[in-house]
């Protein structure tokens, strides 16, 4: 069978497991994340308009069983970080300072890189690890995405 060469070159969906799926919705909601779903709901998998890609949260027992896996990682690192790249670097802070404040974990307190940026990470509700890193080199298109140059 011959593919078409940009056939899968993006990913459309990153979905989380996660244990509480309407503890989780409010997690994401008061960082900033918008989606039509109402928190007196108890949804099947919630859907965020995010700007470039979505994110999607689904219960975790339901994700196992669809990817038909025995078993995964549920404490510690999983193998896989998030990461919002901001446009300020006080932004950073401010979003790490929320997600602590909502109930996530600061793992990672923002710092400079080696890489002439400032980044830190948490973990969300789940364990889900995620980076907020700003640098000053970057550039966004017209879509927030950023814009990485080979």
């Amino acid at each position: 069978m011959k593919l078409r060469g940009d056939l899968m070159n993006r990913f459309n969906i990153i979905t989380l497991g996660v244990k509480d799926i309407n503890k989780s919705l409010r997690f994401y909601k008061a960082l900033g994340f918008k989606t039509a779903t109402h928190e007196d709901e108890t949804p099947a998998i919630v859907f965020f308009n995010t700007e470039g890609t979505k994110l999607a949260l689904y219960e975790q027992t339901d994700l196992l069983n669809d990817t038909t896996l025995d078993s995964f990682a549920s404490e510690g690192f999983k193998g896989i970080t998030l990461a919002f790249n901001a446009k300020a670097k006080d932004t950073v802070d401010q979003l790490l300072k929320k997600a602590k404040i909502l109930g996530g974990k600061v793992i990672k307190e923002a710092s400079n890189t080696d890489w002439g940026g400032y980044s830190g990470y948490f973990l969300d509700l789940d364990g889900h690890c995620i980076e907020i890193a700003y640098g000053a080199m970057w550039q966004f298109d017209e879509h927030n995405m950023l814009i990485i140059e080979e």
